[in-house]
């Protein structure tokens, strides 16, 4: 998976605090970008699709009809991620009272269950293509539409994946593996095609269909696993926890607070945080809501796809010299971890 601040990432110190100039419109500015490459998705695989289905018709190439039904499907594929992107653009209402973030995750889920649908009926065409093998017609023609077909897609993919990246769009993420997966499958047939005309192996351009499906079932696992941990706030980056922490522990320093927990989620392009400290128990309310917007701050500051930030406040419940002791016991203890598994601090 590309590095992004969602569940399976672990994205470093300096990654992190490069984008601490982004300002917080880039969301906004992200899905107006991934709205635009969509629609040139949808458009372009379209008519990709009509040409490889209009050719396999005409020479008979399983490979080639499988590519364009594949094609036909990812733009699809690309009009549902296109919808969330655009649901996902509207503010929080009385229903959805923390927005529709998820809702792109959602479209990503989608298009993954989608490419599974296409890539077991490809599977099943080229099975019986395998087992009764017919002669392919005009196969120059049929090559030449997939080599085309297949330097359109992967220009098209590659930029869509730099949008993705750049504004860590997960469906937009899996839109563009989906497209790269189109592109190489459009390569693949083109091999299949010549191996079938060339050597006289006419199951090639079965077997070219069979590793297209077994290509879309690998993109579409990779895409389910990552919006399934994020619908159900699953967080595996333990680096951004320790981050957190460190920006808390920077500015504050230990005598001042205590952190007793850090817990994440993510929705969409953006991240939820919920930080749980320790604070002195005869502070005035204004002194710890003042204490509370200043750790809000500071953590925005550094991470700017944090939308969400809720600091929960706990009087201290040891004394402060045991307090201090615990949280020295705990910094080294997270430096080994971090050690170990060869991340720097």
């Amino acid at each position: 998976m590309d590095e992004s601040l969602g569940p399976e990432s672990d994205p470093n110190d300096t990654h992190i605090r490069k984008r601490r100039n982004f300002d917080p419109s880039i969301i906004n500015e992200g899905i107006v970008a991934g709205q635009r490459i969509a629609k040139i998705s949808v458009i372009t695989l379209i008519g990709i699709g009509i040409a490889e289905l209009l050719v396999g018709h005409i020479s008979g190439s399983v490979v080639a009809t499988a590519d364009g039904i594949d094609s036909m499907s990812d733009a699809m594929i690309s009009f549902i991620v296109l919808l969330g992107l655009r649901i996902a653009q509207r503010p929080p209402d009385t229903k959805f009272h923390f927005g529709y973030h998820k809702v792109e995750t959602l479209a990503a889920m989608l298009a993954a269950i989608g490419m599974i649908v296409i890539g077991s009926i490809i599977l099943y065409h080229s099975y019986e293509s395998f087992i009764h093998p017919k002669d392919i017609n005009h196969p120059l023609i049929t090559m030449i539409v997939l080599a085309i077909a297949s330097a359109i897609s992967l220009y098209r993919a590659f930029q869509m994946r730099v949008i993705a990246n750049k504004y860590q769009i997960l469906s937009l993420k899996t839109d563009a593996k989906n497209s790269i997966k189109d592109g190489s499958a459009s390569v693949i047939g083109f091999f299949s095609i010549l191996v079938a005309t060339q050597f006289g192996i006419l199951q090639a351009d079965a077997i070219g269909g069979m590793i297209i499906a077994g290509y879309i079932f690998s993109v579409a696992y990779i895409s389910l696993k990552q919006s399934s941990l994020i619908l159900v706030d699953a967080w595996h980056s333990p680096k951004m926890t320790e981050l957190i922490k460190k920006i808390i522990e920077e500015k504050f320093g230990y005598d001042q607070i205590g952190i007793r927990s850090v817990l994440l989620r993510s929705a969409g392009m953006i991240t939820q945080a919920e930080v749980h400290v320790e604070v002195d128990g005869n502070k005035q309310l204004k002194d710890i809501e003042l204490l509370s917007v200043e750790i809000q701050s500071a953590i925005r500051s550094e991470i700017p796809t944090m939308e969400r930030i809720s600091v929960i406040p706990h009087s201290f419940s040891e004394r402060p010299e045991t307090r201090m002791a615990r949280l020295f016991r705990n910094r080294i203890r997270n430096k080994k971890q971090l050690a170990d598994s060869g991340q720097k601090y």
